[in-house]
């Protein structure tokens, strides 16, 4: 048994998805510091000040505060500038990826249209090459 895992923990689909999943986590980190650090302050300064993390509806008559970490403390709140804040995050990240994959795509498709050699007759295909040249001399 510990040798059927060794071989499938060392496949190399395996390998090539943990390492898919730290380059993604890395990725997902950059992308996160994008948005909070980057683009958010950017939304802010042109629309004066405006930060989305910190806007919330109250939902229980008790929510008083004016920052989201002390509303739900005091209660039930929505806490729809977060969301928005996570659906920009995914929106750059989608554009990201779109990007990457566009670019990858671009890169294929100039291979494929290099031109290859064309392949080499099989022995057999010289063989019979060479009895049809002898038939015509004959």
């Amino acid at each position: 048994m510990l040798e059927e895992f060794k071989k499938f923990a060392l496949k190399g689909n395996v390998v090539d998805l943990a390492v898919g999943v730290i380059i993604g986590a890395a990725f997902g980190a950059i992308v996160n510091s994008m948005v909070t650090d980057i683009i958010m302050p950017i939304i802010g300064a042109v629309t004066g000040g405006l930060d989305f993390s910190n806007y919330f509806t109250g939902l229980a008559k008790t929510v008083t505060a004016t920052n989201l970490a002390d509303a739900k403390k005091q209660g039930a709140v929505l806490a729809w500038g977060s969301f928005l804040t996570l659906v920009l995050n995914f929106a750059i990240v989608a554009f990201v990826l779109f990007m990457v994959i566009r670019g990858m795509n671009r890169l294929k498709k100039k291979e494929e249209t290099a031109p290859s050699e064309p392949p080499k007759p099989t022995r057999e295909q010289e063989l019979l090459t060479e009895i049809r040249d002898l038939l015509k001399k004959g």
